[in-house]
Formats: C-alpha cells, sequence, structure tokens
C-alpha cells in the first residue's frame, strides 16, 4: 500500500494560477500609484495646505453661508478675498523686503561696502569657541575683502544658495495665492468633500474607527492650524508691518524669525526688544516717533496673548519638538508653504501613531489619546 501522498495535480495548478494572478494585479495597482504619485508630486504640499486651510476655515465659511442665504460659492468668494487683502498682501510685501535685504547683502559683499564692527573683548572668553570667533570676527572687521577671498568658495556657493532663495520667493508667493483659490473651491464643495473623506476614512479603517480617525485627524488639523501655525503666522505679519511701518531694515528677515519662533512657542518679544533697543541707540528716530515705535512693536510683540484665547480657547496637546521639526524638515524640503504643511501633517501622523499605541485593537473604537485637542466646534471634515 502506497503510504505518500500525491499531489493534487488539478489543485496545483489552480493554486499557481490564483497566486499569479493576485501579483500581476498588485503589480498593476502599484505601477499605477507609482505613476499618479509622480504625476501629482510637484502639488502635493499645495493640494494639501488647500486641504489644510479648508478643513481649518470650514466652520467660518458655514457660518457664513448661512449669513448669505446659504450660497456656498458667494460664502467661499467672501473669503477668498479677505484672505487676499489680509494674507496674501502682507505677505507679499514681507517676502519682498526679504528678497531685497538679500539681495543688498549680497551687492554689499561683492563691493566690499559692508562694515563689520569690531568684536568686543568679552567674546573672546566665550567657552569653547571664543577664540574662533574672536579671531574670525577681528579678521572681518580689519579686512572683509580678505577674509571673504580666503573663503571664497563657501561665499560662492551661500550666495548661489541665497540667490535661489530670492528667487524661491516668488513661486512661494504664488503657493500662497493659489492654495486659497484651491481651498475656496474645496469649501464650496464642503458637504460633499465631508461625505467623501468620511467614506474613506470608514473604508480603511471600519466604520466605529473610521469616524474616530476622522475626528481625530480634523481636530488636530485644526488646533494645530488655529492654534499654532495661524497665531504664529499673523504675529510674523505683524511684527513685519510693525517694523516696515518704523522703516527698521531687514523686515522680512526679522519678520520669518519671529514666525519660526513662534512656531516653536518662543515668545516674539525676542526679536521685537532688540529692535526697540536699535531704535533708541541709533539716533534716527526722534523721541516723538521712538516712543510711537517702541509702542506699536511691544503690542506687535505681545499679540499672540490676544490671538491665542480667539482663536483656540485651549492649549495645543501635542509636543513642541514634533510641531517645530515639522515646521522646519517641511522648510527645508518644500519652502515656506511646506513650514505649515509639515507641522500640521507631522502633528497629526503623531497622534495617530500614538493613538494606534494605546489602543487594544480588540477593545472597540479608538479613543483618542489626546482629549484636550477638542475645539469648540470641530464640524465635518472639508
Amino acid at each position: 500500500m502506497n503510504l505518500i501522498p500525491q499531489p493534487d495535480s488539478e489543485g496545483q495548478p489552480r493554486v499557481s494560477s490564483g497566486l499569479l494572478d493576485v501579483l500581476i494585479r498588485a503589480g498593476l495597482i502599484s505601477a499605477l500609484a507609482v505613476l499618479c504619485y509622480q504625476v501629482f508630486s510637484p502639488f502635493l504640499s499645495l493640494m494639501a495646505w488647500s486641504i489644510i486651510l479648508a478643513i481649518t476655515m470650514y466652520p467660518l465659511h458655514q457660518w457664513l453661508a448661512r449669513r448669505v442665504g446659504g450660497k456656498q460659492w458667494l460664502a467661499s468668494t467672501i473669503l477668498v478675498i479677505i484672505g487676499l487683502l489680509l494674507i496674501i498682501i502682507p505677505t507679499g510685501l514681507l517676502m519682498n523686503s526679504f528678497a531685497d535685504s538679500v539681495r543688498h547683502f549680497i551687492a554689499a559683499v561683492e563691493n566690499n561696502t559692508l562694515a563689520i564692527p569690531a568684536p568686543p573683548e568679552r567674546a573672546e572668553r566665550w567657552p569653547i569657541i571664543g577664540k574662533r570667533v574672536y579671531d574670525t570676527w577681528s579678521k572681518a572687521h580689519a579686512d572683509l575683502p580678505g577674509l571673504v577671498q580666503s573663503i571664497q568658495p563657501k561665499i560662492g556657493e551661500l550666495a548661489q544658495k541665497a540667490l535661489a532663495m530670492v528667487a524661491s520667493i516668488g513661486g512661494d508667493l504664488l503657493l500662497f495665492l493659489g492654495s486659497f483659490i484651491i481651498a475656496g473651491i474645496v469649501l464650496a464643495y464642503g458637504e460633499s468633500g465631508s461625505r467623501s473623506s468620511r467614506a474613506i476614512f470608514h473604508r480603511v479603517a471600519g466604520l466605529a474607527r473610521g469616524e474616530a480617525f476622522a475626528k481625530l485627524c480634523t481636530s488636530i488639523i485644526r488646533a494645530v492650524a488655529l492654534g499654532v501655525i495661524g497665531i504664529a503666522f499673523i504675529q510674523a505679519i505683524l511684527i513685519g508691518l510693525a517694523l516696515l511701518l518704523t522703516g527698521v531694515p531687514g523686515a522680512g528677515v526679522l519678520s520669518i524669525i519671529a514666525l519660526v519662533l513662534g512656531v516653536a512657542q518662543v515668545p516674539a518679544l525676542i526679536v521685537t526688544l532688540p529692535v526697540i533697543v536699535y531704535i533708541w541707540a541709533s539716533g534716527d528716530y526722534s523721541n516723538s516717533a521712538a516712543i510711537i515705535d517702541t509702542i506699536i512693536l511691544l503690542l506687535a510683540g505681545m499679540a499672540d496673548n490676544v490671538l491665542k484665547p480667539l482663536m483656540l480657547g485651549r492649549g495645543v496637546d501635542v509636543p513642541m519638538p514634533v510641531i517645530l521639526f515639522g515646521a522646519l524638515g517641511g522648510m527645508a524640503s518644500r519652502g515656506i508653504l511646506g513650514m505649515f504643511v509639515g507641522a500640521t501633517v507631522l502633528a497629526v501622523g503623531y497622534e495617530i501613531f500614538m493613538g494606534w499605541v494605546a489602543t487594544n485593537p480588540d477593545s472597540g473604537p479608538m479613543v483618542p489619546q489626546n482629549e484636550q485637542i477638542k475645539p469648540r466646534d470641530s464640524g465635518p471634515i472639508t
């Protein structure tokens, strides 16, 4: 009697054929996904920021739509016009100031007209780097052209990067403009977009978990976009406009520094207080002008104390290093627009991951780990 099992001559080809069919389908789907990503990747940051703006402004859009008789397109148009007047135009002025500062600095270095003040004696006593900083600073003060000549390769690379940054400023401004327009279009179809996004979450994570994920993502996006990015951006614009009004050089550069500090939750007074000292020490301002400029800069530097209760009313329970790394990484890879996208996306990813870690898959719907990130009106997803 033969006890050795014989292979199923009919079942084996059937299994192989089924496996081959699955692999072919998976390969075709993967190839299609890669091709779609390559086509869509140039617009990835633009679309991501537009969707973030739409989700953030959706409650305001619905409130405005109710005031204009439920006309979604009219409400979207009004919001876009307001955004252009209050955000895009001041941003364009500050970016132009930043570009002028970079161009003037490069021209001053090339024409040997840049004057470096003498280093203070205490700089030499700084730990570890004091001696090197003092020697380089002294050489720059005594013979700046010679120092530039000695580090010419590095200066050339930095100049190229600076010029590329200046050239990209116009593109960033166009991206800001495009993001507001696209966000307005998305808001006009907010109800259908909300249903579609919830259907995607339900399909990916199931009905109960998908609903929890949808609410969590909406809450995090609005909390970060309003409570961190929005406040920092508005305060940076106020500081930049105040610097332009007072005639302080480098308004665009200082406003970008204020923006990064605001994202990191560092008080903007670190930027405005040295400017106030410069106004009083330079001798270029009369006493009355210096007093008025000081009041304006102090109010702009402390604007976040008023904006936070108005725009959010509570803290954002996402660790600040996550938001800061997201902002800096996004800016390094995608420019100024990437700063906002990176901070928001990384915060959402962090909260989803931590919620997944803290949840037992067999315990039912996911309960968000972060209970504090709940805006007063979460509303539907756009």
